[in-house]
C-alpha cells in the first residue's frame, strides 16, 4: 500500500473541491509561472498554486496527459514547491507551498547522453557556487513517471569546475540502474507537461512546479 497523503491544516491550506469550469488549475499554474518570469502579471497566492496543482494531478489521472522523456529534455527552474513532513499514523501531511526566491536558483536538467541515454542533472546555486549532481534517468510512458538516481557530483566557481567525485555508489549504481526496481529509486510523477512549465509529485509526496530556464528574469 502506498503512503497516504494528508494536507497540513496547521499550515492554513485547506483544498476546496472544485469543477474545472471553476477553477481553471492550468491558468492558475501558468499565471504562476508567468509572474515568475518576471512579467507584469500578479502573482497567485500560494495556497491558490498548491490547490492548482492537487486539481491538475487529478486531472491527469482522469484523462492521459501527453508526456515523453523528449518532452521534458531541456532546463528547467524550480518556480514553486512544497513541503511535507511524517505523521505519526503513517504516512505525511502536505504542508503550505512556498516560491523559490529567485536568489537561490535551482534547476533540473534532462537530456541524453553520446549514447543516447537519458539523464537528469539537478543545479543549486547561489551566486557564484553552483553544486551539480547529475545521473541516470528512464522514463516510464504509462504512468508519465521518471526514476533516477544521482551519482556525480561537480562543484563549480563560476565557470570553473573545482570538484567532482562519486556519489552514493557512483559507476557501480549506474551500471545497475537499469534493472533497479522503480520502487527503490527517487522518482518524479508528472501531471503537467508543456513546453512552458511542468509540474510533478515526488517520491517524498512534495509537488513542485518548473518553468522552462531563459523564461526567468
Amino acid at each position: 500500500m502506498g503512503r497516504r497523503i494528508l494536507y497540513d491544516f496547521d499550515h492554513s491550506f485547506v483544498p476546496t473541491p472544485m469543477t474545472s469550469t471553476v477553477f481553471d488549475s492550468l491558468a492558475v499554474l501558468q499565471q504562476a509561472a508567468l509572474a515568475f518570469e518576471g512579467s507584469e502579471v500578479s502573482r497567485p497566492d500560494a495556497n491558490e498554486v498548491v490547490e492548482a496543482l492537487l486539481q491538475a494531478e487529478k486531472e491527469a489521472k482522469q484523462s492521459a496527459i501527453d508526456a515523453s522523456f523528449s518532452k521534458l529534455e531541456g532546463d528547467w527552474r524550480l518556480c514553486f514547491a512544497t513541503g511535507t513532513r511524517k505523521i505519526r499514523q503513517g504516512g505525511i501531511k502536505l504542508k503550505k507551498g512556498y516560491y523559490v526566491p529567485k536568489i537561490a536558483k535551482a534547476q533540473i536538467s534532462f537530456y541524453r547522453d553520446g549514447t543516447g541515454a537519458e539523464r537528469i542533472g539537478n543545479l543549486a546555486q547561489l551566486g557564484g557556487l553552483a553544486l551539480n549532481f547529475s545521473g541516470p534517468a528512464r522514463f516510464q510512458t504509462k504512468k508519465n513517471l521518471l526514476a533516477f538516481d544521482f551519482t556525480q557530483l561537480q562543484v563549480c566557481l563560476g565557470e570553473k569546475p573545482i570538484f567532482s567525485r562519486s556519489v552514493r555508489g557512483g559507476n557501480e549504481k549506474e551500471q545497475a540502474f537499469g534493472e533497479t526496481p522503480i520502487a527503490k529509486l527517487p522518482f518524479f510523477a508528472f501531471f503537467v507537461v508543456s513546453d512552458r512549465y511542468i509540474a510533478a509529485r515526488g517520491r517524498g509526496g512534495g509537488l513542485a512546479l518548473w518553468i522552462k530556464s531563459g523564461n526567468s528574469g
